[in-house]
């Protein structure tokens, strides 16, 4: 992984963090069933088998779920600010931040960085506007 002071203390999650350094959405996908998934397991959630790798996929998908957070939780990041359960379009869903204009459920969202010199890049999504 690259050399920040951010540390990944889950195995499952290093090949993730490896691949957003690089500024590439991945999930685990499952040899026997076809199935994606995230967050990542020692199986597979469709079929439990053990036969899984990491694919990049598009970064593309709907706002399941959406809060806005007006309460401080860190220094980093001053409310008011949105959270969002996205359902990518390889099928998983995805806890991110929001970035851009609030969303609502049913918005398609796109995938966008967010830069922090003290860890990989950060997913994080933006509305798409037709």
């Amino acid at each position: 992984m690259t050399d920040h002071a951010f540390k990944v203390e889950d195995p499952y999650l290093w090949p993730f963090w490896e691949a957003a350094s690089e500024r590439r959405l991945t999930v685990q996908h499952c040899r026997a069933c076809g199935a994606h998934q995230f967050y990542p397991r020692p199986f597979c959630l469709s079929c439990e088998g053990r036969d899984l790798d990491w694919v990049d996929v598009a970064g593309t998908g709907e706002v399941y779920s959406v809060t806005t957070v007006r309460i401080p939780v860190s220094d980093l990041l001053p409310p008011p600010y949105q959270v969002a359960l996205v359902t990518l379009d390889a099928g998983p869903r995805l806890l991110a931040g929001i970035d851009g204009p609030p969303c609502r459920i049913g918005d398609r969202v796109r995938l966008v960085w967010r830069e922090r010199e003290d860890a990989p890049p950060f997913p994080a999504f933006e509305r798409v506007t037709p």
